[in-house]
């Protein structure tokens, strides 16, 4: 695992030759060794379609290609980090939320609310979290940043787990999203909320909540 959690707020990551690491830009702290970092604009391996959090189609996405031999250690604005391991899995990460990822890992991006229609645009619209939710699979290691400290939820087919979408920090396994809200349309302006909107998770796996609705 190419990520080490040096405390709750830090991880350090190794960096060696002919690898590559992403990361959000701002997020190193610091590094030793012969190590390069340049911005990338495709988004990892995704391309085009590896937007993240609430930039729209056709913006640069704000990572960084680190690449060379050495050590860094890397943070984001204080926030709690916490490292996820993938083996052949797909992770998906609240796109504002994803920290840096090993090279190894494919990139993409989906819409959180494909699978429950247009109340993941009204999610969006309402609650002001991203559009999107960035996917990661394969074999290697994810750091993913949250307010408060993380915790794992199974989610089961005999126990569906629902999930406040501010609070919602990744996910990953056999699992079905959903959205949706018990408001009326006059009612959901200006709740951005679980008392509005509940991201319901069905079959196996596990989702990440964290322990704030503090947006990123």
């Amino acid at each position: 695992m190419a990520f080490r959690e040096i405390n709750s707020k830090m991880v350090q990551a190794t960096v060696a030759p002919g690898q590559r690491l992403f990361s959000q830009r701002g997020a190193m702290l610091a590094y030793q060794g012969d190590v390069s970092f340049t911005p990338n604009v495709r988004g990892g391996q995704g391309g085009v379609a590896s937007m993240i959090g609430r930039r729209v189609a056709n913006e640069d996405t704000p990572l960084m290609t680190v690449e060379g031999s050495g050590t860094v250690l890397f943070g984001h604005g204080g926030h709690h980090v916490q490292v996820i391991g993938l083996s052949g899995d797909t992770l998906y990460v609240e796109a504002d939320r994803l920290l840096a990822f090993e090279g190894t890992l494919e990139q993409s991006t989906v819409f959180l609310g494909a699978q429950g229609g247009v109340m993941g645009m009204v999610r969006g619209q309402v609650s002001g979290q991203g559009l999107f939710t960035t996917t990661l699979r394969g074999h290697g290691s994810v750091a993913v940043m949250a307010h408060g400290g993380v915790f794992k939820i199974p989610i089961t087919p005999q126990r569906p787990v629902r999930v406040d979408p501010q609070a919602y920090v990744a996910h990953y396994g056999d699992v079905r999203n959903k959205l949706s809200t018990a408001l009326g349309w006059r009612d959901m302006v200006g709740r951005g909320s679980g008392e509005a909107f509940q991201l319901e998770l069905s079959g196996s796996g596990t989702v990440f909540v964290q322990a704030s609705e503090e947006k990123l």
